[in-house]
């Protein structure tokens, strides 16, 4: 009998280990994620800064050759 009480007692969890461990698991996830997100929105707007450039030297370019 001791030994089936000892048994059951050991296979209690608690709600705040759950918790913890939740919560741990979803910091250590947001840190890859965070940098990725990041690295992807610098890439983006990179891309996006090229093309108003683009846009700005072909304009300025047009602007240029419809004086002459």
């Amino acid at each position: 009998m001791f030994l089936f009480t000892s048994a059951q007692s050991t296979t209690t969890v608690n709600t705040g280990d759950i918790i913890f461990q939740l919560v741990s698991l979803v910091f250590l996830l947001a840190i890859p994620v965070g940098i990725i997100l990041f690295v992807v929105i610098l890439r983006r707007r990179n891309s996006r800064l090229k093309r108003v450039e683009e846009k700005l030297d072909k304009l300025l370019a047009d602007k240029d050759n419809s004086k002459v």
